[in-house]
This record gives structure tokens, C-alpha cells and sequence, in this order.
């Protein structure tokens, strides 16, 4: 979460003002560590919020999403041989685009039903 460019002019003005990092850290509810890093951003001469790079996916999500309709039944190591990748690596990106293995099992709900039914009748 990034802080909005007002609330971080409004603390270091804050500051100018003759206050401690401190006491502005606890009037607009930040840590003293982001204040400074706000003055030091300030003296570099922006108050900006750092750009982070998005690091490239050895996996490509729409091959990965193919091969997965087209191979339900396959497991993660089958799928990491054929992506030459870790197992670990499918598990993470099939967890990313939000695909899970679980199958459902309709059978096992209707009999677990029945038996509460059963005790209940008891």
C-alpha cells in the first residue's frame, strides 16, 4: 500500500514546522522508519513511491490453463515435466490464476447425509 502524495507533503511540512519525526509519525498514523524515508526521498528530490519491476513467469498462463483442460487428470509432476519446471512452480501458478485440484465428490455428501440422519433418528 502506498501512501497518497498528500498525506506524505502534509507530514514533512509537518515537520518544517519544528516537530520531531517522532510526534508526526504518530499524528498521521505512520512509522517513524516511513517518515524517514519520506525526508530522505524529499532531499533526493521527489516523494514519489518506488516503481517495482514485475518479474517475467516462466510459466505462461494460458498454455498452463490449456494443458490443464485438456489433461484434468494430470498430476503436478506430469504437468512441471511438461513445462520442465519444479512441481512447486505449478502448485504456485495454478494457485495464482486460482485453479484448484480438488475434485468433488457428490456420493460422499449424499452418504454423509444419511448417516446424520440416522443418528439423529437414534
Amino acid at each position: 500500500m502506498t501512501y497518497s502524495q498528500d498525506l506524505r507533503k502534509k507530514a514533512l511540512e509537518y515537520i518544517e514546522q519544528g516537530n520531531s519525526q517522532k510526534d508526526t509519525a504518530v499524528i498521521f498514523g505512520v512509522t517513524s522508519r516511513t517518515i524517514w524515508n519520506w525526508v530522505l526521498r524529499k532531499n533526493k528530490g521527489t516523494l514519489q513511491p518506488k516503481k517495482y519491476a514485475v518479474s517475467p513467469r516462466k510459466i505462461n498462463n494460458d498454455l498452463l490453463i490449456k494443458y490443464i483442460n485438456n489433461n484434468p487428470d494430470a498430476y503436478l509432476r506430469e504437468i512441471a515435466e511438461e513445462f520442465k519446471v519444479d512441481p512447486s512452480a505449478i502448485f504456485y501458478a495454478c494457485k495464482r490464476l486460482g485453479i484448484t485440484f480438488k475434485k468433488k465428490r457428490r456420493i460422499i455428501k449424499k452418504d454423509v447425509k444419511k448417516k446424520e440422519k440416522h443418528l439423529l433418528n437414534k
